[in-house]
C-alpha cells in the first residue's frame, strides 16, 4: 500500500512571490495609492488565519483607511490574477520542482493537492505545469471550513487507501492543519522569504517534523521517517 503525501499549492509547489504576492501589493496599491513590501505580508501570513489572500487584501485596504467592499477587491484582483488568459499574473508562477522529482515521488506514494486557492484555478497551474499527476486536487470551494481547519486534510485521506501520510506547507495555517488532522507536518521556507528566520521558527514551533528550504529536498527529509 502506498504512502499519502498530501501538498500545499502556493509556495510549495509553485513559486508565487511574482503572482499571487504581486497581486496582493498591487490590489492594495490600486485601492489605497499604498503598497506593501513583501516583508509586510509575510507578517501578516506569519500570524496565521490569513491564508485567503483575497480576504487579506481586503483587511490591508481597511487597514489604510479605505473601506473598500470585500466583492470589489476581489473582482478587481481576480483581473489581475487573470488577465485575459494571455497577461495575468499568474502566468508568472515559476515551478519549483526539479525534473524527475515526482516520477520519483510517484512511485512510492500517492500525491495530492490541498490548497487554498479554488480548485479550478489550481488546476490552471497544475495543467501548465504537470498534468494528471495529483489526485484528489482539493481547493477552497471543496470544503465548508478552510485552513487552519482539516476539513480538506481529512476528505483527501479519507478518499485513498493509504498508508503513512504527510502535509507539505508552507504557512502556519497549513501546520495548524495538519497538526488538527494528526499527521506529520513538513515545512517549507523559500530562503528567499523576507521573514526566512521568523518563518522557520514558526514552522518547527507549530510541530514541523522537517523544515525545507523547497520540496527538492523532499525525499531526504521523508527517508528516516517512513
Amino acid at each position: 500500500m502506498k504512502d499519502l503525501l498530501i501538498f500545499d499549492m502556493d509556495g510549495v509547489l509553485v513559486d508565487v512571490t511574482e503572482s499571487y504576492r504581486a497581486t496582493i501589493q498591487a490590489t492594495v496599491k490600486y485601492f489605497t495609492g499604498d503598497e506593501p513590501s513583501r516583508e509586510e505580508i509575510q507578517d501578516w501570513k506569519n500570524r496565521g488565519g490569513w491564508n485567503d489572500d483575497w480576504q487579506l487584501s481586503t483587511r490591508m485596504i481597511h487597514e489604510r483607511g479605505r473601506q473598500t467592499p470585500y466583492e470589489e477587491v476581489v473582482d478587481y484582483f481576480q483581473k489581475l490574477f487573470h488577465g485575459d488568459g494571455t497577461n495575468g499574473m499568474i502566468l508568472r508562477e515559476q515551478w519549483v520542482a526539479v525534473d524527475g522529482l515526482f516520477e520519483r515521488l510517484g512511485a512510492r506514494h500517492h500525491l495530492a493537492v490541498f490548497t487554498g486557492r479554488l480548485r479550478w484555478e489550481a488546476n490552471v497551474t497544475l495543467e501548465r505545469f504537470l498534468p494528471n499527476r495529483f489526485t484528489p486536487v482539493v481547493g477552497a470551494d471543496d470544503v465548508q471550513r478552510t485552513k487552519p481547519d482539516p476539513e480538506g486534510l481529512h476528505k483527501i485521506c479519507a478518499s485513498l487507501a493509504h498508508g503513512k501520510c504527510w502535509y507539505v506547507g508552507d504557512t502556519v495555517d497549513d501546520a495548524r492543519a495538519s497538526a488538527a488532522a494528526r499527521i506529520p507536518f513538513i515545512g517549507i521556507a523559500a530562503r528567499g522569504n523576507p521573514r526566512y528566520d521568523e518563518l522557520v521558527r514558526l514552522l518547527r514551533d507549530a510541530g514541523a517534523v522537517a523544515v525545507l528550504d523547497d520540496i527538492n529536498s523532499l525525499e531526504a527529509a521523508i527517508a528516516p521517517i517512513r
